[in-house]
C-alpha cells in the first residue's frame, strides 16, 4: 500500500502560515493582495498519478479574491503489477476496524455515478455496501476507465497529457492529442464455412499494439484465440464462459449468448492475437469485427544524397525508407506499401557546390548538368485497351525516369533522380459506366376476352445512358410471353385455345406475300416495296423491315432494336424487271418470258438455295464429319448473295459425311501446369506429357505408348514461374555434424538474411533487413546413447616411496546417455579390461642406505593364501595373514605376520585402514603378532600387516549361530564405505550391486579385481555352511563351556607348532577355480553347477582334513565320510564327478529323505574350465570348451564329456556338424570320451559332444586345431522363428524370425596364435556397441532394418577366415492399413462392377441375381502372403477368376448358388491370416405404390404423382440400386377437384401518365372465382371481400425529379497553349432539377451532356524557342570536348522571357552538343611557346591549349611512368589529386631535358 500522508484542510492551512521560506511577491500579487505560492508539497502517491498543492495566504484584513490553495498532478507513472488497486488499499485498511461489532474484509465499489470520490467499500460474501470515508485519498481515480482524480472530494478532469483540467484525450491509436493517423482502422465481415471435415477457420489476425477490438459472432459456432508474444512464446484461450479474464497481459471481456458471441479487448495488445472459429453446428456462423491497427512501418526521410557536381553548380535529393517502429530499424519498402495510410514522402531537391569551377581558361569540369540541360524527368507510354467495355475495367501504361543527353538523345535512369516531382499512375479506371441489361416493361392484356390466353411484354435492351442498344446476353433475356387466365366464362363454341381477341385495333388485313402483321410478340414487320429502280429492263426493290411489338394497353405500336426480334428477317431488297427498253427485240421465247415475269410475280425464282462444297474436316484424323455449305446464289450471275434475298422456307436441309478414317499417328498429351514450386524468385512448374494413340473417337478410347513413337519434338515438361524478387528472409544452412558422435551434443548451423532475387540467385543482406523471428542457429542432437566404456580413476601414490612399487586405479563401467547425463551400469556391460589398465610398475627413486649395498632386496612377508572354515566351538585359534577366516564368536585369534629383512618390532597393524594400538579387546605384540580376545561381530573386517614397502591382509568373517555369516553392523559399514569412496560417488554403487553376488559377476571380478575384496567367498562358504554335513557336535553344546573357558589364559610361545583340529582348509586357488567355472556356464545350469561343486568342494576339504589329522582321528575317517555323504543336502541331484581318492566316493544318487525319487531333468554338460593336461610329451587330456593345439609329436588327444539328467543322457559326437565316423584311430571310451589316435591335419575341427535324453539335449564343442589360420565353427542349418522372443544360432546358418526378437549369432573362433574377430553387416564393420564379450553378436529387437548378412572374421597372424548369416525378417500377415493401392486396383478391373473387401470380422454385401463382383483381400506381410479362396469352407468349385497375384477374387454372372461365405486365407513363413465377407443374394425392383401430394388445393388442375421407390425386401433403399431395373409406367390420379374460393383478380399496371415529376397508372380489379371445371365465375365484391382487402387500383409513378444539363459562361482563355495564339478555355456543367436545384452528375448521366472545353485565341500563347550561340569548345582534340547554349522560351511580341510550359506544344532546341571530335597527336607532350602558368596566385588555371593536350596525354600514358620537370606552380584539381602546371614532363629512365 502506498504510504500517503495527507492532512485536513484546517492543517493545511495552518502549516502554511508556518511556512518560512517564501519566494518574493510579483507585481501582480502585491495588487491582488495575495502572498507568493508556496512550495508544492510531496506527491499523495509514489506511482499511478497522484495529486500535490501548494499554498499562499492572503494579505489583507479584508478577503481576497481567488483561491488560496491549487492543485497539480505528479507521479505519473504506472504502478508495479503487485501494488494493487488505490481505492483497494484504502478500504483494506478497514479491514481491522470493527464495523456494527464485526470484523469485515472490505472490498472497494467502484464507478459510482452519484458521488464517485466517496469510499465505498462492499463486505466480501455480503452484499453489504458501507461508505466508510466521506473523502477518497488525493490521487484517486473517479473511474477506474478514466485519468479523472479525485482531489479534496471533488472529482477533477485530468487530460491523458495528465494535466489537470485538460480536455486533451487520446486517439483511436492511443496517441495522446493524436490525429489517428499512426494507426487505420480495419473492418470486415466473415462467413464461415466449417464443416466436420473442416471443423476450424482463421477469422482474422489482430497483430501486436491493437486497440479497441470487438467481434461479434452469430451463429452456432464458437469463437477461441491464439497468441504469439514478440519472444515466441505462443498461447491459447478457448473461450468457453462469460467472463473477463487476462490472456498474454491484455485484458479480454467476453460475452457468451446461446446465438451469438461478442469480444472486446481495449488494448493495446501485448502479443498477436489470432482469432479462430470452431465448428458446432450445420447451421453457417458470421463474424464481425473491428480493430484499430497500429502502423508498425512507416516511412522515414533520408539524409540529402552526395551532389551531383563537385562544383560549378549541382542538385542533390533525399529519399525514404521503411522504418519498423517495432523492431527500430530499416525493412524493406514492400512493408511500407501495405498501408494505404502511409503516403511516402516526396524527394526534396535543393542546389549544391555552387561555387564556380576553377578551370575558366577554356575548360569546364564535366558536370551530369548544366544549367540550361533540363532535369530528369517522368515519360509514360499510352494508356493500354480497357480490361472491360463496361462495368469498370483498368488500363496501365509504363512510367520510367528518362534523361536527355547533350544530343538530344533519351535514356533511362534511376527513378530515385526524378523523385523531385510526384511520379505518374501507371493504373487508372476506365469504362466505369453499367453494362447493357434487360428491361421489362408492362404485360399486355390476355389477348382472349374469356378463358385461358396469353399475354405479352416488351423487353428491351436499355445502356447505363437509357438508350435502346444491344450488348445483352440473350441467356439472361426475361421471357415475352405467359399464359393468362380472364375470369369470364365462354358461352360460345369451344375453340381451340388461345382464343384469340377480336380487338378494334388489331389488323385485320394481311400482306398477300408475305402476311405480316403486327402482334403482341415482338417480330419484324415489312413495308410497301419501292418503285423499281429503272424504267426498262431489270433493276431492284426496297422496302424498310422493322421489329415491332403491339402494345395492347395502349392500342400502340413500339419500334424496336433490330435484335429484339427472333427468327429469319424478311428480304429488304429484290429484283424488279419493267419491261424491255427502247431498242431491244421485244421477242422471247415462253420460258424466258416466264422467267422474268416469274421472278416478278415470285422473288424466289432469281435468288435460290445451292449446295457450295463441304466444310474443313472437323478431324484431322480417326474420324470426323464435313457439313455441306449452303449459299444463296443470284440465278442469273452465279454470285453469292445476301442469304435473306433466299426463301428461308425451302433452304435445304443439313448435309454431313464421314471424312479423314484413317487412325490418327501417337501425339503428345499435354497435363496441366502444376502450382508454382516457389512463391517468389524463379520456381518450376511441372505438368504431365506422354505419347498417346486414339484407337477410337467414338469411344474416345486411348492407349499410352513409348515416347520414341510420337514423332514431334515432346513438349516441356518444366517452366520457370512466379519471376520477381523476394522480400528478405532468413536461410539457414544444413546442420553441422554434432559436436559428439554421441550422447549430449550440440550443432550448428549459419542463418543468413538474404533476398532470392528474380534470376534465381541470392543477394546476401544485413540481418536488419529481415524482419521475421530469426530461426535458431543451435540445437542439441539426436544422438545416441553411447557404448558402455570404462572410467578410470586417477593412479594412486606408487606403494613405496623408493626402489620398485606398485600403482593402482579404481574402474567403473559407465554409459553416456543421449539426454547428457551418465549412468553407473554393470561391469559386465564394458568389454574386457586388461590387468595392465589398473595396476603398474612404479619406481620414484632408487633406495639408498648408508654403507650399504643400493641393491638390498626390500622385506617380504611371508603369507599363506588360504581359507579357513571354523566348525567347532575352539578357545584359540593361530592364523598367519595373507588369507581369509569364517570363525565362530568368542573365539580368541593370534595372527601373525613373517617377515624376511625387516624388524618385527616395527610392524604396524591396521583395521580396515586404520591404525590399531594394544587395549584390552586387542593386542599388539612387538614379536610379529597380534590377538583378539574373544571374538565378536565388531572385530569382523580386513587387519593388515605393514612391514615397510610390503603389506598383507588378513580377513576375518564371524558364523552364527545357525551357520549363517554375521553381518558387519550398519554404523561400522557406512565408516568403511566412506573410507573407501576413493573414485567418486559412482563406485559406491558399484559396489552395493557387486557385494554378495558370487555367480553372476562382472568380467573385471572373474578376473579376480573386486571393488570389494574381502567379500568374493562369501557365497561359497555360506553354502559350504548350509550343507550342514560337518562331523562333531552342534556349537550349542559348547556353549555349556563358556564359563570355565572364560577366564582360561595361555601365553604365545612362538616355536610352537599350531594345529587347527577343528577348523578346515582350501587353498584361495580352488576357490578362485570354482567362480571361473561358474562364469562360463550357461544361466539355466549355473545354480545346478553351482551345488554339484560345492558338493565336491566339501568332499576335498573333509578328507584332506581327515588325512591330516589321521593319527588323531584314525577310528573315525569312514564313519565320518559316509555320515557327510548321506546328510548332503542336494536331492535330485546325479553326482559324477571322479576322485582319486579310493577312500571315499560321493554316491552317484541321493535319495531324498523321504524316500522318494528325484525329478526328471533335462540334460546337461558340464563345463569345465582348465588347461589341457599334458600326461606325456605325446598325450592330451582335455575337458569340453577349450582349444586343443596339435604339435607334431601328438600321438592322442582325449575328449572328456560329462553330463547330467534324468532319465541318463545319451552321449553322442559330433566334427563340424556332422556325426563322427568312428575307427581303429578315432575311439568312444566307455565313459563317453572321445579318443583320436595319431591325429592328421583332417582331424583339425570343432568337435561337439551331445546329450541327449527325453526332455531335451544339450551340446557344447572343442576346437582341435594346428598353429595355423583360425578356426570358426559354422552352420549350415535354416532357422524358423515365429513365436521365441530370442534365438540364439551359430555363424553361417540362416535366420527367418519375426519382428522384435533378440538374435545372438554365436561365432565360435579357434586358433594359434589367438584370433581377434571382427563383425560385419553387409561387408561393413559394425560399431564395438554391437559385441557381445564372447564373441557373439547381439542383435536386440530386431526390425526390417536390421535385415541383411552378418559375417565374422576371425583373423591372425597365420591368416583369417570369415563365415556369414543371413538375417531376414518374417512379417506375419495382417490386415493391410492402408486401402488406396487395393481400391486403384478395384477401380481398374471393374470401374462399373461393384466390389467389396473382406476383414478379419467378416463383411457383407447384397447383390442382384446375374451382377458380377469382385472381392478384395487386403492384406500385407513380408515375404508377400500366398493367398488361397474358399466357398464355405471349401475351396471354390464355382466359375471364378483369381486377379492382382490373388488379392482379387472376380466373380461373374452370380446366382443364388453364391449366397454364402467367401473368405481368403494368406499365409507366409511367419503365419497365417484369415478374412471373410458373405455374399447376399436378393433381387431390387421399383414401387410406385404410394402417391405424392396434391400439385393443387382446388379448381381442375389438381394431380397426384406416384411416388417411385426403390425397394428391397419391401425395404426402401438407394434408388442407385434399381438403376438397372425398368421403371413402371406411371399414371396421374386427379384431385382436389372442387370450386376455389372467391379472390381478387387483377390487370397491369397501364404505363404512367408522365415520364418524371409524379404520374399516375391504373388497372382493373374484378373479384372472380375458378370452379372445378376450369371456368372462371365473375362474383359481388363482397364475397371477395370476406376473405382479402381489395387490392388498389391507381397508384403514383415516376415520383423521381425531373434533371437536365445547365452550363456556365466560358471562362478566360488562359488554359495550357496548344499551338501558336492558340490555348483551351473551360466552363463548368452541372445537373440540376427544372425547378433550379443542384444534384449529383449521376443523376443526369442518361441525358447527352454538353462541352465542357473548347479552343480559343489568345496573345499569350504568340511564342517561340530562343537559342544564344553556342560556347567554345571545351577541348581542340580528343573525345572531351563539348559547347553549350542559352535555350529560352520568349515572347514574340516583347521579346521577353516567359515560363518553358508556354512552349512546351513544340520540341525544345538542344542545348548542349560535343566538338572537336579528332584525335591528338601521338607524339612526345611538349608545351607551346609561351604557354606558361601564371605566376600570380590570383590565377591558377592553365590556359585552354596546356590543358586539354593534358588531359589527353595522361589518359594514354597512365600506365606508363612520367615524372615532372621544369614545375612552375599548382595549378587546380582533377579527378581528386592536385596537377601542377609544368613545362614538360620526362619518361622515367630517360635523362634528356625537354
Amino acid at each position: 500500500m502506498e504510504c500517503c500522508s495527507w492532512a485536513t484542510a484546517g492543517t493545511l492551512l495552518l502549516a502554511s502560515l508556518l511556512l518560512s521560506s517564501r519566494t518574493a511577491r510579483s507585481e501582480e500579487d502585491r495588487d491582488t493582495l495575495w502572498d507568493a505560492w508556496g512550495s508544492w508539497s510531496e506527491c499523495s502517491r509514489t506511482c499511478g498519478g497522484g495529486a500535490s498543492y501548494s499554498l499562499r495566504r492572503c494579505l489583507s484584513s479584508k478577503s481576497c479574491e481567488g483561491r488560496n490553495i491549487r492543485y497539480r498532478t505528479c507521479s505519473n507513472v504506472d504502478c508495479p503489477p503487485e501494488a494493487g488497486d488505490f481505492r483497494a488499499q484504502q478500504c483494506s485498511a478497514h479491514n481491522d476496524v470493527k464495523y456494527q461489532g464485526q470484523f469485515y474484509e472490505w472490498l472497494p465499489v467502484s464507478n459510482d455515478p452519484d458521488n464517485p470520490c466517496s469510499l465505498k467499500c462492499q463486505a466480501k460474501g455480503t452484499t453489504l455496501v458501507v461508505e466508510l470515508a466521506p473523502k477518497v485519498l488525493d490521487g484517486t481515480r473517479c473511474y477506474t476507465e478514466s485519468l479523472d482524480m479525485c482531489i479534496s472530494g471533488l472529482c477533477q478532469i485530468v487530460g491523458c497529457d495528465h494535466q489537470l483540467g485538460s480536455t486533451v484525450k487520446e486517439d483511436n491509436c492511443g496517441v495522446c492529442n493524436g490525429d489517428g493517423s499512426t494507426c487505420r482502422l480495419v473492418r470486415g465481415q466473415y462467413k464461415s464455412q466449417l464443416s466436420a471435415n473442416k471443423p476450424e477457420d482463421t477469422v482474422v489476425a489482430v497483430p501486436y499494439g491493437s486497440r479497441h477490438v470487438r467481434l461479434v459472432l452469430k451463429g452456432p459456432d464458437h469463437l477461441h484465440l491464439e497468441t504469439k508474444t514478440l519472444q515466441g512464446l505462443k498461447g491459447e484461450n478457448s473461450l468457453s464462459s462469460t467472463g473477463s479474464f487476462l490472456v498474454d497481459n491484455s485484458s479480454v471481456d467476453f460475452q457468451k449468448f446461446p446465438d451469438k458471441e461478442i469480444l472486446r479487448i481495449s488494448g493495446p495488445l501485448s502479443a498477436d492475437f489470432t482469432v479462430k472459429v470452431r465448428y458446432a453446428g450445420a447451421a453457417d456462423s458470421a463474424v464481425q469485427f473491428i480493430f484499430y491497427q497500429p502502423i508498425i512501418h512507416r516511412w522515414r526521410e533520408t539524409d540529402f544524397f552526395p551532389c551531383s557536381a563537385s562544383c560549378g553548380g549541382g542538385y542533390q535529393l533525399t529519399s525514404a525508407e521503411c522504418y519498423d517502429l517495432r523492431s527500430s530499424r530499416v525493412v524493406a519498402d514492400q512493408y511500407c506499401h501495405y498501408y494505404p495510410e502511409n503516403i511516402k514522402p516526396k524527394p526534396k531537391l535543393q542546389e549544391c557546390n555552387l561555387d564556380p569551377c576553377p578551370a575558366s581558361d577554356g575548360y569546364k569540369q564535366i558536370m551530369p548538368y548544366d544549367l540550361y540541360h533540363p532535369l530528369p524527368r517522368w515519360e509514360s507510354t499510352p494508356w493500354t485497351a480497357c480490361s472491360s467495355s463496361c462495368g469498370g475495367g483498368i488500363q496501365s501504361r509504363t512510367v520510367s525516369c528518362v534523361e536527355e543527353d547533350i544530343q538530344g538523345h533519351i535514356s533511362p535512369v534511376e527513378e530515385w533522380k526524378c523523385m523531385y516531382t510526384p511520379k505518374m499512375p501507371i493504373v487508372q479506371p476506365c469504362n466505369i459506366f453499367d453494362c447493357p441489361k434487360w428491361l421489362a416493361q408492362e404485360w399486355s392484356p390476355c389477348t382472349v376476352t374469356c378463358g385461358q390466353g396469353l399475354r405479352y411484354r416488351v423487353v428491351l435492351c436499355i445502356d447505363h445512358r437509357g438508350m435502346h442498344t444491344g450488348g445483352c446476353s440473350p441467356k439472361t433475356k426475361p421471357h415475352i410471353k405467359e399464359e393468362c387466365i380472364v375470369p369470364t366464362p365462354c358461352y360460345k363454341p369451344k375453340e381451340k385455345l388461345p382464343v384469340e381477341a377480336k380487338l378494334p385495333w388489331y389488323k385485320q388485313a394481311q400482306e398477300l406475300e408475305e402476311g405480316a402483321m403486327v402482334s403482341e410478340e415482338p417480330s419484324f414487320i415489312p413495308e410497301a416495296w419501292s418503285a423499281c429502280s429503272v424504267t426498262c429492263g431489270v433493276g431492284s426493290q426496297v422496302r424498310p423491315v422493322k421489329c415491332q411489338v403491339l402494345l395492347s394497353f395502349s392500342q400502340s405500336v413500339a419500334d424496336l432494336p433490330i435484335d429484339e426480334c427472333e427468327g429469319p428477317k424478311p428480304a429488304s431488297q429484290r429484283a424488279c424487271y419493267s419491261g424491255p427498253c427502247s431498242g431491244e427485240a421485244a421477242e422471247s421465247n415462253p420460258e424466258e418470258t416466264e422467267l422474268i415475269y416469274g421472278g416478278l410475280q415470285d422473288f424466289d425464282e432469281l435468288y435460290d438455295w445451292e449446295y457450295e462444297g463441304f466444310t474443313e474436316c472437323s478431324e484431322s484424323c480417326g474420324g470426323g464429319v464435313q457439313e455441306a455449305v449452303v449459299t444463296c446464289l443470284n440465278k442469273q450471275t452465279r454470285e453469292i448473295a445476301d442469304e435473306t434475298l433466299c426463301v428461308t422456307s425451302r433452304r435445304p436441309p443439313q448435309l454431313l459425311k464421314a471424312c479423314n478414317l484413317e487412325p490418327c499417328p501417337p501425339r503428345w498429351e499435354i497435363g496441366k501446369w502444376s502450382s508454382c514450386s516457389l512463391t517468389c524468385g524463379v520456381g518450376l512448374q511441372t505438368r504431365d506429357v506422354f505419347c498417346s494413340h486414339l484407337l477410337s473417337r467414338e469411344t474416345n478410347e486411348t492407349v499410352i505408348l513409348a515416347d520414341e513413337l510420337c514423332h514431334k519434338p515432346k513438349p516441356s515438361l518444366v517452366q520457370a514461374c512466379n519471376r520477381f524478387d523476394c522480400p528478405p528472409s532468413w536461410y539457414p544452412t544444413e546442420w553441422q555434424q554434432c559436436s559428439q558422435t554421441c550422447g549430449a551434443g550440440t550443432q550448428k548451423r549459419d542463418v543468413l538474411c538474404k533476398q532470392r532475387m528474380a534470376d534465381g540467385s541470392f543477394l546476401e543482406l544485413p540481418e536488419t533487413f529481415c524482419s521475421a523471428l530469426r530461426p535458431v542457429a543451435q540445437q542439441a542432437c539426436k544422438n545416441k546413447d553411447c557404448p558402455s566404456e570404462w572410467l578410470l580413476s586417477d593412479w594412486t601414490q606408487c606403494s613405496v616411496s623408493c626402489g620398485e612399487g606398485t600403482q593402482t586405479r579404481n574402474a567403473i563401467c559407465r554409459k553416456m546417455l543421449k539426454t547428457g547425463g551418465s549412468v553407473i551400469i554393470n561391469s559386465s556391460m564394458c568389454p574386457p579390461l586388461p590387468l595392465s589398465s589398473l595396476v603398474r610398475s612404479c619406481a620414484p627413486a632408487a633406495c639408498t642406505r648408508h654403507n650399504r649395498p643400493a641393491q638390498k632386496q626390500s622385506p617380504h612377508i611371508m603369507a599363506l593364501k588360504k581359507v579357513y572354515i571354523q566348525t567347532k566351538k575352539q578357545k584359540k585359534l593361530h592364523f598367519i595373514v595373507g588369507g581369509y577366516a569364517y570363525l565362530l564368536p568368542k573365539t580368541s585369534v593370534v595372527l601373525r605376520c613373517p617377515v624376511r629383512r625387516f624388524r618385527k618390532s616395527m610392524i604396524t597393524w591396521e583395521k580396515d585402514n586404520k591404525r590399531l594400538l594394544s587395549s584390552i579387546h586387542i593386542t599388539i605384540a612387538p614379536y610379529g603378532y597380534m590377538k583378539i580376545h574373544r571374538l565378536k561381530p565388531s572385530d569382523a573386517g580386513t587387519y593388515t600387516c605393514t612391514a615397510g614397502p610390503a603389506r598383507e591382509h588378513f580377513v576375518i568373517k564371524l558364523i552364527g549361530g545357525n551357520n549363517k555369516l554375521i553381518n558387519q553392523p550398519a554404523g561400522i559399514r557406512e565408516e568403511e564405505g566412506t573410507r573407501k569412496s576413493s573414485l567418486n560417488e559412482a563406485l559406491h554403487t558399484q559396489e552395493k550391486h557387486q557385494n554378495g553376488i558370487l555367480f553372476n559377476r562382472s568380467k573385471a571380478e572373474k578376473r579376480g579385481h573386486l571393488a570389494d575384496p574381502s567379500s568374493q567367498y562369501d557365497d561359497i562358504v555360506s553354502r559350504l555352511l548350509e550343507q550342514r554335513g560337518w562331523p562333531g557336535e552342534n556349537l550349542e553344546s559348547w556353549e555349556a563351556q563358556e564359563s570355565t573357558e572364560r577366564n582360561a589364559s595361555s601365553e604365545e610361545e612362538h616355536s610352537q607348532d599350531y594345529s587347527l583340529p577343528f577348523t578346515m582348509v582350501t587353498e584361495q586357488k580352488r576357490l578362485d577355480d570354482i567362480i571361473r567355472n561358474l562364469s562360463q556356464q550357461p544361466e539355466e545350469l549355473k545354480d545346478v553347477y553351482s551345488k554339484q561343486l560345492v558338493v565336491q568342494l566339501a568332499d576335498d576339504i573333509f578328507r584332506s582334513h581327515l588325512e591330516n589329522q589321521e593319527s588323531v582321528f584314525q577310528g573315525r575317517i569312514l564313519s565320518a565320510t559316509a555320515e557327510f555323504s548321506f546328510r548332503n543336502p542336494m536331492s535330485g541331484f546325479t553326482s559324477s564327478l571322479r576322485t582319486s581318492s579310493a577312500k571315499a566316493h560321493l554316491p552317484t544318487s541321493v535319495e531324498v529323505g523321504n524316500g522318494s525319487r528325484r525329478p526328471h531333468r533335462k540334460p546337461a554338460i558340464l563345463r569345465k574350465i582348465s588347461a589341457a593336461q599334458q600326461l606325456s610329451a605325446s598325450e592330451v587330456v582335455t575337458h569340453l570348451g577349450q582349444t586343443v593345439v596339435l604339435a607334431s609329436g601328438t600321438l592322442s588327444v582325449l575328449l572328456h564329456c560329462e553330463a547330467v539328467g534324468n532319465p541318463k543322457p545319451t552321449i553322442s559326437w559330433a566334427k563340424n556338424g556332422a556325426e563322427v565316423q568312428y575307427s581303429d584311430r578315432i575311439l568312444l571310451q566307455p565313459d563317453d570320451s572321445l579318443q583320436i589316435l595319431a591325429p592328421v591335419e583332417a582331424d583339425v575341427g570343432f568337435y561337439t559332444c551331445n546329450a541327449t535324453n527325453a526332455l531335451g539335449s544339450d551340446s557344447v564343442s572343442i576346437a582341435v586345431t594346428l598353429a595355423g589360420k583360425p578356426l570358426i565353427k559354422a552352420s549350415r542349418a535354416t532357422l524358423i522363428n515365429t513365436e521365441s522372443s530370442a534365438v540364439t544360432v551359430d555363424i553361417g546358418s540362416t535366420v527367418k524370425t519375426i519382428q522384435g526378437a533378440n538374435v545372438t549369432i554365436s561365432c565360435q573362433v579357434a586358433g594359434v596364435p589367438e584370433a581377434e574377430v571382427t563383425w560385419l553387416r553387409n561387408r561393413i564393420k559394425l560399431a564395438p556397441a554391437y559385441h557381445l564379450h564372447d564373441g557373439s553378436l547381439l542383435i536386440a529387437n530386431v526390425t526390417l532394418s536390421d535385415q541383411g548378412l552378418y559375417s565374422c572374421r576371425a583373423a591372425n597372424l597365420r591368416g583369417e577366415v570369415t563365415e556369414s548369416t543371413q538375417l531376414l525378417i518374417l512379417d506375419p500377415p495382417q490386415t493391410l492399413l492402408q486401402l488406396e493401392d487395393l481400391t486403384t486396383m478395384l477401380l481398374i478391373t471393374g470401374p462399373d462392377i461393384p466390389s467389396v473387401l473382406t476383414s478379419p470380422s467378416g463383411t457383407r454385401m447384397v447383390l442382384n441375381p446375374g451382377s458380377s463382383v469382385l472381392i478384395g483381400c487386403p492384406v500385407d506381410g513380408h515375404p508377400t502372403p500366398n493367398i488361397t479362396w474358399f466357398y464355405a469352407g471349401q475351396p471354390i468349385s464355382m466359375r471364378h477368376n483369381i486377379l492382382a497375384a490373388g488379392q482379387i477374387l472376380q466373380l461373374l454372372n452370380i446366382s443364388d448358388g453364391y449366397q454364402g461365405e467367401f473368405s481368403c486365407l494368406a499365409q507366409n513363413e511367419a503365419g497365417s491370416l484369415m478374412q471373410k465377407t458373405s455374399l447376399t443374394i436378393r433381387e431390387y425392383w421399383w414401387s410406385a405404390d404410394r402417391l405424392m401430394a396434391c400439385s393443387a388445393s382446388c379448381g381442375n388442375k389438381g394431380v397426384q404423382q406416384p411416388q417411385l421407390r426403390c425397394l428391397l425386401d419391401r425395404t426402401e433403399v438407394n434408388a442407385s440400386h434399381c438403376i438397372e431395373k425398368p421403371k413402371p409406367v406411371l399414371q396421374p390420379v386427379a384431385c382436389n377437384r372442387r370450386d376455389c374460393p372467391s379472390r381478387w383478380m387483377v390487370t397491369s399496371w397501364s404505363l404512367c401518365t408522365r415520364s418524371c415529376g409524379g404520374g399516375v397508372q391504373t388497372r382493373r380489379v374484378t373479384c372472380q372465382r375458378l370452379t372445378a371445371m376450369g371456368s372462371s365465375v365473375p362474383m359481388s365484391n363482397e364475397a371477395c371481400a370476406q376473405v382479402a382487402k381489395r387490392p388498389v387500383d391507381t397508384q403514383i409513378c415516376n415520383r423521381q425529379l425531373c434533371m437536365e444539363w445547365v452550363a456556365s459562361s466560358w471562362g478566360q482563355c488562359n488554359g495550357p497553349c496548344i499551338g501558336p495564339r492558340l490555348a483551351v478555355q473551360h466552363r463548368q456543367i452541372f445537373c440540376q432539377t427544372r425547378d433550379g436545384n443542384s444534384v449529383s452528375s449521376d443523376q443526369c448521366g442518361a441525358l447527352p451532356r454538353p462541352l465542357s472545353t473548347q479552343n480559343c485565341w489568345t496573345d499569350i500563347c504568340g511564342v517561340h524557342w530562343r537559342v544564344s550561340l553556342w560556347t567554345l569548345c571545351t577541348a581542340t582534340c580528343g573525345n572531351y570536348g563539348f559547347q553549350s547554349r542559352r535555350v529560352e522560351c520568349v515572347h514574340v511580341r516583347t521579346n521577353k522571357p516567359v515560363p518553358e510550359h508556354y512552349c512546351s506544344w513544340r520540341p525544345r532546341p538542344a542545348n548542349w552538343q560535343r566538338c572537336n571530335i579528332t584525335p591528338c597527336e601521338n607524339s612526345t607532350f611538349l608545351w607551346e611557346k609561351g604557354a606558361i602558368c601564371e605566376s600570380s596566385p590570383q590565377s591558377w588555371a592553365p590556359r585552354a591549349r596546356c590543358w586539354a593536350p593534358l588531359l589527353g596525354f595522361l589518359g594514354k600514358h597512365l600506365s606508363e611512368k612520367w615524372q615532372i620537370a621544369a614545375c612552375k606552380i599548382k595549378c587546380s584539381y582533377w579527378n581528386g589529386f592536385s596537377v601542377v602546371c609544368c613545362c614538360c614532363f620526362l619518361r622515367v629512365g630517360i635523362s634528356s631535358p625537354c
